[in-house]
């Protein structure tokens, strides 16, 4: 039978996108529905689970097994979806708040755990859904809802702590280069393990427009550097650390370790290879 061929059409739904206009999630949204669609992933074959934010209403904007879930459980539900069903192609999304505030504890055992799924977050450094309070990824200084004075808090450095924590796909995508982020997605859903890409999503309502031209001006393009290696940990780890640019791009890519998946194949394997009881009576003379 001939293989169909699919398009980003063939992954968008009816329901009513009530993102801002201008907001940097719809550049995300293409790039997810172009990606998928690239990679020939079927509907069926795909996942979707997404947490509480602006950004977390994409789960409904995919033709996919789509779940709304809880504020910062994304993860958890994702990984319990996969072990359940490994034949999913595994996409979770939510926000900088939704993953990096209430829902960092499990982003850092998602790491420690590599489930084989990728992570897209979604980053405007504010929390837009409940009207512009200060983020995990809000700059120091800045002037929020909840920050009147200005953010007196260093920022949270998501790509920095991945890296630290063993992430084996860490990438940089910027939602206003949908070509770009495509390919990111892309490789991150090829890659076996833990993959996050985050974002740099706009907020035009509470952050501004000058948000876009924000990155444009410090953006940096990784693979548009001569030497730069994204299998060099101290290369990506120079490249987290950046001040006044953002790196743009795959920053770290290395393969080899084994997944959730993997590791829960080889104790089942264990199990199977013990002794077979036929009679209940024999294992309990066992444990006497």
């Amino acid at each position: 039978m001939e293989k169909v061929k699919l398009t980003a059409k063939d992954y968008k739904t009816k329901i009513p996108i009530v993102w801002c206009p201008g907001c940097g999630d719809f550049g995300v949204l293409a790039a997810i529905h172009q990606a998928v669609a690239d990679l020939a992933i079927p509907p069926e074959k795909l996942g979707v689970v997404s947490g509480i934010g602006c950004s977390s209403r994409i789960a409904g904007y995919i033709n996919a097994y789509g779940f709304n879930s809880i504020h910062g459980r994304p993860l958890p539900i994702a990984t319990g979806a996969k072990v359940a069903n490994p034949e999913l192609t595994m996409l979770v999304a939510g926000g900088d708040g939704d993953g990096y505030s209430i829902g960092m504890g499990h982003f850092v055992h998602a790491i420690r755990r590599n489930p084989d799924l990728t992570y897209i977050v979604m980053d405007n450094r504010i929390y837009g859904l409940t009207k512009g309070q200060v983020s995990p990824t809000t700059p120091e200084g800045d002037v929020t809802k909840t920050t009147p004075s200005g953010n007196p808090e260093r920022p949270l450095n998501p790509l920095a702590l991945a890296l630290e924590l063993g992430a084996t796909y860490i990438a940089q995508g910027f939602s206003g280069n949908v070509k770009h982020l495509k390919e990111l997605i892309k490789k991150g859903i090829e890659h076996k393990g833990f993959s996050l890409i985050n974002v740099l999503s706009p907020c035009v309502t509470f952050r501004g427009k000058q948000e876009y031209d924000y990155v444009r001006q410090h953006g940096v393009y990784l693979d548009e550097l001569g030497d730069y290696d994204p299998s060099d940990w101290n290369k990506a780890h120079e490249a987290t650390q950046w001040r006044d640019k953002l790196p743009i791009g795959v920053i770290y890519h290395v393969h080899g370790r084994k997944t959730l998946g993997d590791e829960i194949a080889e104790v089942q394997a264990k199990a199977r290879a013990k002794k077979v009881y036929k009679d209940v009576r024999e294992l309990i003379d066992t444990f006497r």
